[in-house]
């Protein structure tokens, strides 16, 4: 009998385009079982990730099938690396150059948002 990998997915539901994006994830099939867990609903769960809530809320972090932390772009390669339909993201935007490009919009993008749900007052 083979023991199913586990990860834990860390979000933020509070902000919109975050809360549309992971609910249409957790409809996709995993090879790994999947942990979603809302900083928003239960603040203390950032304890888990060694972080603080503001960094949590504007970043992804999941904990992957290894037990390593990733954050932002590269919890979202953890997630399409476990995800047979999305497979091919990690394998595509995997790759090392388009990693890092990757990496820098989706920083850029994440600032942004954050920002912008603060000015809405999402939380």
């Amino acid at each position: 009998m083979s023991v199913k990998s586990k990860m834990k997915v860390y979000y933020n539901s509070a902000c919109p385009v975050c809360k549309a994006g992971i609910e249409m994830q957790m409809r996709e099939d995993s090879v790994c079982e999947m942990q979603w867990n809302d900083v928003h609903e239960d603040n203390q769960l950032v304890a888990e990730v060694g972080a603080g809530l503001a960094f949590v809320r504007e970043r992804l972090h999941v904990i992957d099938e290894n037990g390593d932390l990733q954050i932002g772009f590269d919890a979202f390669l953890a997630i399409w690396r476990n995800s047979p339909k999305e497979n091919w993201k990690y394998k595509v935007f995997g790759l090392p150059v388009l990693r890092h490009l990757c990496c820098f919009i989706y920083n850029l993008f994440a600032m942004a948002l954050y920002r912008w749900n603060k000015w809405k007052k999402h939380w």
